[in-house]
């Protein structure tokens, strides 16, 4: 997925899974190559649970993705690969996707609800 001008919303998400440590190491690995999970959590030394976790917050910001494979003795084996992002932020870029926003401040909560 190339992103030339991504919403706000992507670009919250894309940004969020990115403001993590091991999010980061996880692309910065993937970027070599696709890995599975095993030999990534390996790699990385962080447990297969955590770093599915990650790897789901990752995929669902459509920074990396996933497919699952059979391996030559049959075993389901989960792969996964960086996508074609870039991502190219400027003030004009980020000025755009704030025009954008759908989601209210995550940090503050949900929107207030108009009354009547």
């Amino acid at each position: 997925m190339t992103v030339d001008r991504p919403t706000g919303d992507d670009l919250v998400e894309m940004l969020a899974a990115l403001a993590n440590p091991l999010r980061l190491r996880i692309v910065a690995k993937l970027a070599g190559g696709r890995d599975y999970v095993s030999h990534l959590a390996r790699e990385i030394g962080v447990s297969r649970p955590l770093l599915h976790m990650h790897l789901q917050r990752l995929e669902a910001a459509g920074l990396i993705a996933g497919s699952l494979e059979l391996s030559e003795d049959g075993k389901a084996m989960k792969y996964y690969e960086v996508t074609d992002f870039d991502l190219h932020l400027t003030a004009s870029v980020l000025a755009e996707a704030a025009e954008t926003l759908t989601r209210p401040d995550p940090e503050r909560g949900p929107a207030p609800k108009e009354q009547p």
